[in-house]
Parts: C-alpha cells; sequence; structure tokens
C-alpha cells in the first residue's frame, strides 16, 4: 500500500513538472513565433487554461497529501496490531503445549 501511495505521490509530481514544462515552451514558442494567423486560438488564453489545469492538479495533491498520510498510519497500526496478535498467539502456543503454527505467510503479507 505504501509504494502504491508513493507511487501515485510521484505521478503528481511528475504531473506538475510536465505542466510546467509545458508552460514553458509554450511560452517560448509564443516569443519567437509570434503567431498573428487568424482562426488560432489566442496563445494568453492558452496560458491562462494551462495555467487554471496546473491549479486543478495541484487542489487534487493538496485533497490527495492527507489521505496518503492517514493510509500509511492506517497501515502501521494494522502491522502492529497483527505484530501484537501473533505475540499473543505465539505465548498461548507456548503455555499450552501446542506446536508452532507457521505464521510465514502472515508476516509476508503483513510486510510488503
Amino acid at each position: 500500500m505504501e509504494a502504491e501511495v508513493d507511487k501515485l505521490e510521484l505521478m503528481f509530481q511528475k504531473a506538475e513538472s510536465d505542466l510546467d514544462y509545458i508552460q514553458y515552451r509554450l511560452e517560448y514558442e509564443i516569443k519567437t513565433n509570434h503567431p498573428d494567423s487568424a482562426g488560432e486560438k489566442n496563445p494568453v488564453t492558452l496560458l491562462k487554461e494551462l495555467s487554471a489545469i496546473k491549479s486543478r492538479y495541484q487542489t487534487l495533491y493538496a485533497r490527495f497529501k492527507p489521505v496518503a498520510v492517514e493510509q500509511k498510519e492506517t497501515k502501521n497500526r494494522i502491522c502492529a496490531t497483527v505484530n501484537k496478535t501473533m505475540n499473543v498467539i505465539q505465548n498461548l502456543q507456548k503455555q499450552t503445549a501446542l506446536e508452532s503454527i507457521d505464521m510465514e505467510c502472515i508476516i509476508t503479507f503483513w510486510s510488503t
């Protein structure tokens, strides 16, 4: 789950970087080419639209960040609870002289 959160965070960062680059390229091309042809969309309007899109991405990222933090905290609490439960089970097995259950699959599942 943590890897997925990190992956989403990187995707948002890349999207923001891509938008910055597109804006830079548009500004550069507007300055160098000075398009005066009718029928084309106004370059200033395009830049404003790009800024609006970037703002929406930033808003989405701001909403996503607390969710990511909460997911990490929840995962940590679940892992702690599973570890405590495993310790209780192992202590009960020792006290009752039962064979130890192989918990490898549970450990592997929660450590990823």
